[in-house]
């Protein structure tokens, strides 16, 4: 008697509890550090502005109690970014002055230039009048030295690098991402970019599955293609092994066919299984199980059942083992249509997804839903998700989605 299909849920919590977040760091350059996990807090080596500047283009005066309309000032020169600070002004007089050039060393408020008005002899008439220290970035106005400036775990993104690299730091220390090994199999299969022979198909599986782990955090190592022999499955796997991956992802090979060598050729090779068919439409066939502190995961070779899989079950591993939170893929919609009572296994419907006239969002499932068909992946723009046993579903029913672009 078969054992019953694993419920996806129950799964999902086994597969992550095999991991745990990778603890080793390194230190990269700002230029590396995009998409990478910071180890430790981070506090400031310099003062951003270092010295009181002006937020304005204008003219500076020493006018601690404001500039009142109709107030003549004597323009004594000028400053732009990148001057030395000028000396100080005295009562009645100005200096020009530019955005980002420090300030005159008494001088404390700008009146801008739209609010002035110059003369021939080189004074200007106060159009508008300002209060003191009205258009001036003071010195730390941003961030002073020792100050914390991003905290352990963040995500580094354009503006945490930009605060980095103004707070003096060129390099960072970062989580080493999850390193996570690709394996296809099957002799009908070809690498892209390869003129398909009679009975052959392009792998394509892994390209793709590729760059979703890759937005998820890991280093992705390509192995190739692995035949259907056991030699062949076996040298493939070892090979695959010797990168030292954190996790190895096989595709295709791990169903019950008389070619279906992955699942048999890694237990003899040592694998511990810990679950194998799951109660998902489409991806019945994943496999999951651990071989001297590797993770194996064995996905379907139905290219649409392992991309499924890999957003179910691979992406939120790869991202708690990188340190980061989960995507945010979720989403309730409202039905389009109809939809038949689900049976004994947790489907995920291709869906696009629009926004009606009064503004709810609509899921709409695609009317191809064979999972070697790409192309209505590619039109999909969520997994309308059908709990087991669910009823009927009419429209206008609420449903959950998984979106594809998170």
């Amino acid at each position: 008697m078969k054992a019953p299909l694993l419920p996806v849920e129950d799964a999902l919590q086994r597969l992550l509890a095999m991991a745990s977040p990778v603890s080793v760091h390194e230190s990269v350059s700002l230029g590396e550090a995009d998409g990478r996990v910071l180890a430790h807090g981070l506090s400031a080596r310099l003062t951003h502005p270092p010295f009181a500047a002006s937020a304005m283009d204008g003219y500076a005066v020493a006018a601690p109690q404001g500039v009142s309309a109709s107030s003549v000032f004597s323009v004594i020169g000028e400053t732009a970014a990148g001057d030395p600070p000028a000396s100080d002004l005295r009562s009645g007089e100005a200096m020009r002055i530019f955005t980002g050039a420090p300030m005159p060393a008494n001088a404390d408020t700008v009146v801008i230039q739209e609010d002035t008005e110059r003369l021939e002899d080189g004074t200007i008439i106060v159009t508008e009048g300002v209060a003191g220290g009205a258009n001036v970035r003071s010195a730390g106005l941003d961030f002073s030295v020792g100050q914390p400036i991003l905290g352990a775990g963040r995500k580094l993104d354009f503006r945490a690098i930009s605060l980095a690299a103004a707070a003096g730091h060129d390099r960072l220390d970062v989580y080493r991402k999850p390193k996570l090994a690709i394996l296809a199999t099957g002799n009908e299969l070809v690498p892209p970019g390869t003129t398909p022979g009679t009975g052959q198909i392009v792998a394509s599986s892994g390209t793709g599955i590729s760059a979703l782990m890759r937005a998820s955090g890991a280093e992705v190592f390509d192995c190739g293609i692995a035949g259907d022999s056991e030699t062949a499955t076996r040298a493939a796997i070892a090979a695959a092994l010797e990168k030292a991956p954190d996790v190895l992802v096989t595709i295709g090979g791990a169903s019950v066919g008389d070619h279906d060598l992955v699942r048999p050729v890694l237990q003899s090779m040592g694998m511990t299984l810990d679950f194998w068919r799951i109660a998902m439409r489409p991806g019945k066939p994943l496999m999951v199980g651990k071989l001297d502190g590797t993770i194996i995961v064995g996905l379907p070779g139905n290219p649409v059942s392992s991309f499924v899989c890999a957003l179910v079950f691979l992406e939120p591993l790869m991202r708690m083992m990188a340190g980061l939170p989960p995507a945010k893929r979720l989403l309730r919609a409202r039905l389009s249509g109809k939809l038949p009572p689900n049976g004994p296994r947790q489907a995920y419907l291709r869906a696009r997804i629009v926004q009606n006239a009064t503004g709810v969002v609509v899921a709409e499932p695609l009317l191809q839903q064979d999972s070697s068909l790409l192309s209505v992946l590619a039109l999909a723009d969520a997994l309308l998700i059908r709990a087991t046993h669910a009823p009927e579903a009419k429209d206008g029913d609420p449903v959950d989605v998984l979106m594809l672009d998170s």
